[in-house]
This record gives structure tokens, sequence and C-alpha cells, in this order.
């Protein structure tokens, strides 16, 4: 089948049931964002709004926000994409089956970009940024943003579409000291194609050209997203992924224009030419700050005949991009884990904001010879998995041998968690990496990318049994509020306010002289988490990662019970604490407007738009 734009894909899912169109006037300022939040918590249809408040344009999102949905728009090619990964990963494959995989050859096919000409029935109007959809998410936003963009850049040593970088980075499109109309914020983080891309550009002393592509077939922003290998280019993969080959033509400027988008902002980024960008609600739950990100001097804003701006909300998960990561991992299946020796899994953890937290199994082959088991080929992996692209950014690592459970569920968080502390040992198993980068969005390390990390490595027969609610025994310090069991072996401790770290020092000490007391060998607990809200850490597993992996630094923040330093290993012997109280210096939370929710909630009333749907 293969969507041609973005107009067919919106008819199709409303004539099959998976698309509403919201017909009420509606505010691009918190009150698009907030019916989106609302439709998509209720797992309900992708959402067409007819009637932005001063727009021209209507707008189109929530469109990836079921997996379901995301399976029913690529039904056409989604298992001959799934094949084309396994033939990559073993192509012998092919060669044992030829029959079986003939008509992987005519999706390959499709995966050559188009360059078309202007004789081809393409029509670009202009348009000015202000005529842009300016949709806004969260109060404190720093001004509307592109939030489903396709940025797309050329290498400037191999121009050409077939070394481009296609990437899905926020656009901010006015506000701050943006000139409107003349200036956008382009912001990437760490580990991007784009980067390299101006790295190239800067040490020519040239320009970099951008193109900033919105809307299109569905494929396009997927393929954005994709974490694909540096120097495969994305277009391909959007061709193959649509049954469409992706069709571009360049402007009289020399720009690259997607010539099946329905918006495309071109401009260039001068080297180290930055201003302000942000705040911005973003996908830890937290607004990320202001810094300065590479300033994009706008040459032109075409659409084509009537388009479709669309948009995403980005917030606390899950939102629409969990199920962009769980549709990947459909695709991708095994291909990250088979990319490093011994790796038999990985998963970073959506709900504590992906980076923050990554859990993975992977073999223990060293010394099978010897009775004793213990971290040491796990280890190795662990140092690669930090070492591999965006993974590096991981700021918990969790991994343990495949051969102690070979059934372990690596996205259920509590049986991981479970496996985990029943097993390690706090006086040999915790690794950790001072001063290193940690993604840009998380702002509880010592500065922007700046942090810690930690390798927690565990493999070994069970050495404790875990608490599953606390013995009548145990008591805490008085200077400590309440407590509560999160799951086996994980306490939730409501502590006083962070004032210091040498506040926080004291009161480890006191609850370290505490527990001390204690059979240590036989206590039942392996990790305590000091937080604002016991209630709230304790209540699920989401809250509780997202918690503790979002708001600690691993170096500074984490404690353990009866601790030392031995030849600069650190361990305790013990559980294990992470302060996870919110500092001074972290980004504040996410929290919805209460006007805006009650304009939300007369909308699911009988004859509103989102009756019987929110």
């Amino acid at each position: 089948m293969g969507y041609k734009s973005l107009r067919d894909c919106v008819d199709d899912l409303e004539k099959h049931g998976h698309l509403i169109r919201i017909k009420e006037e509606v505010d691009p300022y918190l009150e698009a964002a907030a019916i989106h939040l609302r439709v998509y918590e209720k797992q309900g249809p992708a959402l067409y709004f007819e009637n932005l408040k001063g727009c021209k344009f209507p707008a189109v999102s929530n469109l990836f926000g079921t997996v379901e949905r995301s399976k029913f728009m690529f039904r056409d090619s989604l298992e001959k994409i799934k094949t084309l990964v396994t033939l990559k990963n073993d192509p012998i494959k092919a060669v044992k089956n030829p029959l079986k995989y003939a008509s992987v050859s005519l999706t390959a096919l499709s995966a050559l970009p188009m360059k078309v000409g202007k004789s081809a029935p393409i029509t670009f109007s202009k348009c000015k940024i202000s005529d842009i959809p300016g949709i806004v998410n969260w109060p404190m936003d720093g001004g509307p943003f592109v939030t489903m963009p396709q940025v797309y850049t050329e290498d400037s040593d191999e121009p050409g579409i077939m070394n481009a970088n296609l990437g899905m980075y926020r656009i901010q499109l006015n506000g701050n000291d943006y000139i409107l109309n003349e200036e956008i914020g382009l912001h990437y983080q760490l580990h991007r194609g784009i980067g390299v891309h101006q790295t190239k550009a800067n040490a020519l002393g040239k320009p970099l050209k951008v193109s900033i592509f919105v809307g299109g077939p569905p494929s396009h922003p997927l393929a954005a997203v994709m974490p694909l290998p540096e120097g495969l280019s994305e277009m391909t993969f959007a061709g193959a992924l649509g049954n469409r080959r992706f069709r571009y033509l360049y402007d009289e400027e020399g720009f690259c224009l997607s010539a099946d988008a329905d918006f495309v902002i071109t401009g260039t980024v001068e080297p180290m030419q930055n201003k302000p960008e942000g705040p911005f609600g973003d996908h830890l739950g937290y607004y990320s700050l202001t810094h300065p990100f590479p300033l994009m001097k706008v040459h032109n804003v075409y659409h084509k005949k009537d388009p479709i701006w669309s948009f995403t909300v980005v917030g606390r998960p899950p939102q629409e991009d969990t199920s962009f990561g769980e549709l990947i991992h459909e695709i991708t299946g095994a291909a990250i884990p088979k990319e490093i020796p011994g790796l038999h899994a990985v998963n970073a953890v959506d709900a504590a904001g992906v980076h923050p937290l990554l859990f993975a199994i992977g073999s223990e082959r060293y010394t099978p010879y010897l009775k004793e088991r213990k971290p040491q080929e796990i280890i190795t992996i662990a140092n690669h998995i930090l070492g591999k692209n965006q993974l590096s950014l991981a700021k918990y690592l969790f991994i343990c041998a495949k051969e102690d459970y070979p059934d372990l569920d690596i996205y259920d968080i509590k049986a991981f968690f479970t496996h985990i502390l029943e097993r390690i040992d706090f006086t040999r198993d915790l690794h950790f990496y001072t001063k290193t980068t940690i993604d840009t969005l998380d702002y509880s390390g010592s500065g922007l990318n700046a942090g810690s990390k930690v390798a927690v490595t565990v493999a070994g027969e069970v050495k404790r049994k875990l608490w599953e609610a606390l013995p009548a025994s145990f008591s805490l310090p008085a200077i400590f509020n309440s407590c509560k069991m999160v799951m086996p072996g994980i306490l939730a401790i409501e502590a006083p306010k962070f004032v210091s770290e040498e506040e926080t020092v004291n009161a480890m000490e006191i609850l370290n002289q505490h527990l001390k007391t204690s059979d240590l060998s036989g206590l039942g607990l392996g990790l305590i988490v000091l937080c604002d809200d016991a209630e709230f850490v304790a209540k699920n597993a989401n809250n509780f990662v997202w918690v503790t992996f979002t708001r600690s630094n691993p170096a500074v923040d984490i404690y353990g019970i009866d601790s030392f330093i031995e030849n600069k290993h650190w361990g305790c012997n013990g559980p294990m604490v992470i302060d996870a109280r919110v500092k001074p210096h972290h980004a504040p939370p996410l929290i919805m407007d209460a006007t805006v929710e009650a304009k939300v909630d007369e909308l699911g009333k009988k004859g509103g738009s989102l009756y019987g749907i929110i």
C-alpha cells in the first residue's frame, strides 16, 4: 500500500475508526497539548484539530499513540522490514532460503530515494514561521516548539542524500531572543548525527544547511528516530517502511526538500552562533532549562497544498514517544544485542525516562571450570554498553547473567530488581564512572551533560531472602518521617527536605549507625530510597523508577550501610541507599494548568468531541 502523504494517512485512519476530529476551536497554547495528553492516557484515537485558534492550518497528533495503530499504518510493510533487519544480522539466511526471502528484494527497491524534477506534480507555497501552528505544551515552555520534526543535513565531505542524516531534534519557533520569522532554535544532544555534520561544516568555516520537514507519510518521522548506524541514510529506511521511495528535490538555494512533506523550513547554522533555547517540558518529566544551542537563520518556509501540521506532546513517560520506542523494538528485535558480543537483551526503561536506567542480560562464560560464579564477562559487556552510541548516556546500568535465570523478563521491573537484589554482593558489584557525560536533559548531575554512572553487575547464587513486608522489629531513627515497602527488598523512606550534602551525610550516618546494629547478612533489604514522598514512590513500579533514577547522581547520591573504600573501590556490607530527594539544582517537574484541564473536561461531556473517549 504505502501512503503518499500525511493526508492519505489521516483519511485512512479516519475511515477505519482510528482517528477523530476535534471540531471546537482549540487554543494552540496549552489546550491542544492537554487534549492530546488526556486522550493518550486513555489509549484513544489519533486527533485531527480542524480549528486551531489563530491558525489557518489544521493539525494532527497522537498518530503513533498506540502500537496497534502504528502496526495498522505499516500493515503492508512491517513484516518485510523486520525480515530485512533479520537478514542484516544473518544474511546467510537468504542464501539458504532464497524463495522465502524473495519478496524482500521488492521492499529493498523502495528504499532507494527518488529525485524528482520541477516537472513533477509538486506545488509548494510559502508562508512565515508566524503562520505555523504555535503549539505550546507546558506552562513554563519558552515558546512554541516543533515536536515532530525531521531535521535533514548533509555531510560536507560527501554531499547527497545517501550520506545525509535525518533526525528528530526539537525546534523552538519563537520566544527568548529569537527574531520572529528570521531565527529559530535548533536543539540537539550528544551522540546525534547532525553534530558530525556541523563539526565538518565548522571546520570548513561554512554554514550548515538545514532543512526541517514536518508531516509527510508516517514512515518519515519514524525513520527520523530510528537508531540506524552512522552513515546509513534514514531516507532509505523511510522508503522501505513506507512502501514508497523517499521523493526529494533541491530548491534554488540548494536546500533539500522532501517532496512529500507538508511543511519544509530551510535555513543555515553559522559556526559558533548560538542563542538561549528553552525551557521545554521534556521526556524525563521535567523541564529542560534554558541553555545556548545552535541558532538557525530561516531562509524559507514552504508548505504543500492543503497541508497538515503534525505534532506530539512530550512529558513524563509513558507518552507517544513510548509507542515509538515499542515499534522500534518490534522492528529491530535483537539487532542491538547482536552488535555486542555476549549481550542477550537490553532495555532502556521508559518509565525512568529512558537514559537514566538500563536493564541488561549478558553471558557469564569466562571461568566455567570454577564452582564459584561471579561477575566477569558481564563487566566487559557493561563497559561495551556504556561505550555504545546513545546507550553510553545511561546513568544506571543493572546487568545480570543469563545463566542464573534464562527466562528472566527484562521488561518486568519488579522481577528484574528482585533477581538483582537477591544476588548482589554489595562489597564487589558496584562499579562507578565519575565526572563523565550523561543525557543533556538530565539535571541530576553536576552540570549540563555532566554527571556520573554506575554499573551494577550481578552473577551467582541467591544470597538473601528479600522482605515482602517490614518485620515488626524494624525501626528507623526519629529524623525520618515514614517508610513504605515498594517491592521485595526495596524500601522508600520519607526523609526531611534536602538542605545540603553535609546535612545528607549526617542523616546517612544516623541511619547507618541505627541499621548497623542489625544482622546485615540477614537484613532482607537490598535497596533503600530516600525520598520526599514515600507513599508516591511506593504506589507503583513506574513511580519508583521515575523518582529514584531521575533524581539521583550515582557518585554523589549513592550511599551504603557500613560502607568502605578499598583500593579505590567503593562497597558496603549492608543495603545500598539512593538519595532521590529533590535537590536545588534539579529542573522543576511538569505540572498541568488547572484552567486548561477544566476546558478539556468540557470537551468530554455529552455533545463534545471527546465524549466517550476521556
